[in-house]
């Protein structure tokens, strides 16, 4: 029996982006990185961890839009082509640098791991990464879990119940379908929590979610043992709070493991630093630089001259700040060792694609933390949200606090003047998705009526995307987020007219459909 139990949490989301009617578009490579970067590196780790016989390693949440990139076969095809052209860009790259020492051994690094990575996608998992998810959960390594349907911000769309519902159902129902067996857990898009969600939460069959730290410090009544400890809603579903410590040693600007000298550098990339006739032929249409994944240099400092990457002197800070983040982690369970009620718990949750995509070392960190909780298992062992509340089942009682895990710490980075014009509409068109639910609650399935409800759900679920907003306050690909949101109400709004003056066109209605092949088996009565 151990002191007191961590709880890894990997988030993988990303926004459904698909787009058959251009020849490549720019946003399609975010799946294509993770891919490469985070999903198949994480899979990897995993797998050896199995093969040494680790079980309940951490828990990971797979969006509903993430699923269904992952199974398409379209986006799995440009992915092909996407990793070919990187493993042509490393053979050039081995030529160009093999007179260089330093940089040579860079460049076989990473078309070994190129090389790999196409073997583990054809091969090994032929192109099913959520069959090999699924398989470890099946095994007992890690727990997956889900979020709502398209990621949206729950709290700003609750004008209209309805779509909080149907962004709940359609998210468990997805998940289901895809992975085989329902989730137990689900990850609120964004941590975001207002009071009384929990009753949508449990009606579209979770029994546990995530809050951020001051949900649970906040919380009425005041937690006794603070954020070491899950809460149980009113209704009985389990809050679990993100631990502020855990989450600064990796996330910090400053203070995170992530931020080391000698740590490679995200943005000094030769997509950037190389002669463009030279990088032309890998870049985006031939006209615009884009990162490639092939960098040389290390972080250094705050400086422009970087120097070279060193794989071994990274490694060796990987055990280092492995061994960190394990020892804070007994040492916090020793100081609670003898209290009662449940044991304490230390909840970690990050954004899965922090590990491979931003921070390169980042699986192998992840590996070498769960190796090194196994040393001493009687002080601090990892577990997920399932196992945990299996052994501890009585717990405080008590409703969370309003709450976010964005900056500010509520709902101001999604909602802002320079996003604030989306939500008028996202509530008008969420208002009459209802209505036409209800209208025409006789459609048959299969009819040209039902098909036009489904795609009106669809095109809503998609236009309240939390990513738009936030992407839209970042301004990263701000004008790729107001078009999408654009788009999307458009469409609904189309269809909304063409289904209440019975001129639905099937040709029109069938490219739509083209357009976003998600959720096929939508139920426009998750609306009603």
């Amino acid at each position: 029996m151990s002191k007191g139990y961590q709880c890894l949490v990997l988030h993988a989301h990303l926004p459904y982006i698909r787009h058959p009617e251009y020849e490549s578009f720019f946003e399609e490579n975010w799946l294509f990185e993770a891919i490469t970067e985070t999903y198949i590196p994480i899979l990897l780790v995993l797998e050896r961890l199995k093969e040494d016989g680790f079980k309940a390693c951490m828990t990971m949440s797979l969006s509903p839009t993430l699923l269904t990139m992952l199974l398409d076969p379209f986006l799995q095809a440009r992915y092909l082509a996407h990793l070919d052209k990187l493993r042509q860009l490393a053979a050039k790259e081995v030529r160009r640098t093999r007179s260089d020492p330093v940089f040579s051994s860079l460049a076989r690094l990473y078309q070994e791991k190129l090389e790999e990575t196409a073997e583990a996608f054809e091969q090994r998992y032929q192109r099913n990464l959520v069959a090999a998810f699924a398989q470890l959960q099946q095994d007992g390594v890690l727990e997956l879990i889900t979020s709502s349907a398209t990621h949206g911000f729950l709290s700003l769309l609750k004008t209209e119940p309805a779509v909080i519902r149907a962004q709940l159902l359609v998210g468990a129902r997805t998940f289901q379908s895809m992975v085989g067996v329902p989730a137990k857990g689900v990850w609120l898009p964004e941590c975001n929590y207002f009071p009384g969600l929990e009753g949508f939460v449990e009606e579209a069959g979770f029994s546990y979610f995530f809050v951020d730290s001051h949900g649970i410090l906040n919380a009425t009544p005041r937690p006794y043992y603070g954020l070491s400890a899950p809460l149980a809603c009113p209704n009985g579903l389990v809050a679990f709070g993100r631990d502020p410590d855990s989450s600064r040693q990796v996330w910090s600007r400053d203070e995170g493991y992530p931020g080391d000298y000698y740590y490679r550098d995200f943005y000094r990339d030769i997509g950037f630093d190389l002669d463009f006739d030279y990088i032309k032929p890998y870049i985006l249409d031939g006209h615009t630089r884009i990162l490639t994944g092939f960098k040389y240099f290390r972080i250094t400092g705050k400086t422009e001259h970087k120097l070279p990457y060193e794989p071994e002197t990274a490694a060796a800070r990987v055990a280092a700040h492995a061994n960190d983040f394990v020892s804070r982690t007994r040492q916090r369970m020793v100081v609670q060792q003898d209290r009662r009620g449940p044991a304490p718990l230390i909840v970690s949750p990050y954004d899965a694609e922090l590990f491979g995509h931003w921070w390169f070392e980042g699986p192998q960190w992840l590996e070498a933390v769960v190796r090194r909780m196994a040393y001493e298992p009687e002080i601090a062992a990892l577990t997920t949200p399932s196992t945990y509340l299996s052994s501890n089942p009585s717990l405080q009682a008590a409703t969370p606090s309003a709450s976010s895990w964005g900056d500010g710490g509520y709902n101001a980075f999604w909602l802002n003047p320079g996003n604030d014009w989306i939500y008028p509409q996202l509530h008008e068109a969420a208002r009459r998705m209802s209505d036409l639910a209800r209208k025409y609650a006789a459609a048959k399935p299969g009819s040209l009526i039902f098909r036009a409800l489904q795609q009106a759900g669809r095109s809503l679920l998609l236009a309240q995307a939390s990513d738009w907003a936030f992407i839209m306050k970042t301004q990263t690909a701000k004008e790729y987020a107001t078009r999408s949101t654009r788009d999307h109400l458009a469409r609904f709004f189309f269809l909304e007219e063409c289904i209440i003056s019975n001129t639905i066109d099937m040709r029109r209605l069938h490219a739509l459909e083209i357009m976003d092949q998600i959720f096929p088996d939508i139920d426009p009565a998750v609306f009603r």
